[in-house]
């Protein structure tokens, strides 16, 4: 149960950061919501989604420290 809440949290927190115009709130959401999700993701040892949250994430601490 406690990994669907961190996986939903971490799907709420990626949405925000969609809507949200401050760049680097924007940025913070990703990454923690990225972190979230795949955590969730290894709870389910999904062995498509796993990956492509790592990647995710990877992308958004590039963007994270390409505008900084």
């Amino acid at each position: 149960m406690l990994f669907k809440i961190l996986g939903a949290i971490g799907m709420i927190m990626i949405s925000y950061g969609i809507i949200t115009k401050n760049s680097s709130l924007h940025d913070w959401l990703f990454i923690g919501g990225g972190i979230l999700l795949l955590i969730y993701s290894i709870s389910l040892r999904d062995p498509i989604f796993i990956p492509l949250q790592i990647i995710f994430i990877i992308a958004s601490v590039y963007k994270f420290y390409k505008t900084k």
